[in-house]
């Protein structure tokens, strides 16, 4: 009997070991993957923001990073992407919220309509930028030539309103996306919290205000929190539409980062700042999931 014991442990003993083996040998490779594209170029910039010069082969310690706090134009250019990142989210969300209160309802064609928004978001965002450059163009735009044959004022948006009209282009972009997110949250509300409601007398905007409203908050929470990591990375619309112009008003950070490495040739400075951005993503998006987190009763 003890030694049928013995034998019988030893089998599982065995058995938890193969077992413990094959997982280890399922996730090696996506440890060595995300360790090498991932981990291994995070540590590398980590370590080249201590340098400086075009080779980034002079250590300065720490001055990249002070130096980063001090440039007026890394200020202006962080300044300038919180503006456009609060525009966006707040667009964002607002029509969002709209559109989806009114494809969430039983209407005709409501598919149709939701794959239409859809399309802008599954565009390429060099395709959309370059788009709404030939549209927008003050010289050479479609726009202002359709305003001119209907002897209309023409429109110098680019020039007048740069930043604004960026925003509103990544609304344009992003507004499917957010929109599906919110009907999808939206039919997740089970249908006797509206019954219960309709019992109590409450109108459509009490039903929507106290029933949909908060629980949306989770779906509320993850679009802001994409949709403010999205905005603080935008690189694409300044760059194709605007340039950076005009002088600043659309110098972007990360559009900031690219002209430090490519345009004056510091990669040292440019991973410095790319990790003070990615200090800020990191803080936000902690400070985000808290307030979600206390809103919602957790």
């Amino acid at each position: 009997m003890t030694t049928f014991s013995l034998s019988s442990g030893r089998r599982r003993g065995r058995l938890r070991r193969r077992r413990a083996m094959t997982a280890y040998l399922f996730l090696a490779f996506p440890v060595i993957f995300f360790g090498l594209l991932f981990f291994y170029p995070l540590i590398q910039e980590l370590i080249t923001g201590f340098y400086t010069g075009p080779q980034a082969d002079r250590f300065v310690g720490f001055g990249n990073f002070s130096k980063a706090v001090g440039d007026p134009a890394v200020r202006h250019a962080f300044v300038t992407t919180v503006e456009y990142a609060v525009g966006v989210l707040i667009f964002s969300i607002v029509i969002g919220l709209l559109l989806a209160t009114i494809l969430n309802q039983h209407i005709r064609g409501r598919a149709v309509f939701r794959g239409i928004l859809l399309v802008p978001y599954l565009t390429s965002i060099a395709i959309v930028g370059l788009l709404w450059r030939n549209i927008l163009d003050p010289q050479v735009g479609v726009l202002n030539r359709v305003l001119s044959s209907l002897h209309l004022p023409q429109q110098t948006w680019l020039d007048t309103h740069p930043l604004g009209t960026l925003v509103l282009i990544a609304v344009w972009q992003q507004i499917g996306y957010t929109t599906l997110l919110f009907v999808a949250g939206m039919q997740g509300i089970p249908e006797t919290y509206y019954e219960a409601s309709r019992v109590d007398g409450a109108s459509a905007w009490q039903r929507f205000r106290s029933v949909t409203l908060p629980l949306l908050v989770p779906t509320t929470l993850f679009v802001s929190v994409i949709g403010v990591i999205t905005s603080l990375q935008e690189f694409a619309l300044p760059f194709l539409v605007t340039n950076g112009g005009p002088g600043a008003a659309t110098d972007l950070y990360v559009f900031r980062i690219y002209n430090v490495a490519f345009k004056f040739r510091d990669f040292g400075y440019s991973s410095a700042l790319s990790y003070l951005m990615l200090l800020v993503i990191l803080v936000l998006s902690v400070i985000q999931l808290r307030i979600g987190r206390r809103d919602y009763g957790e």
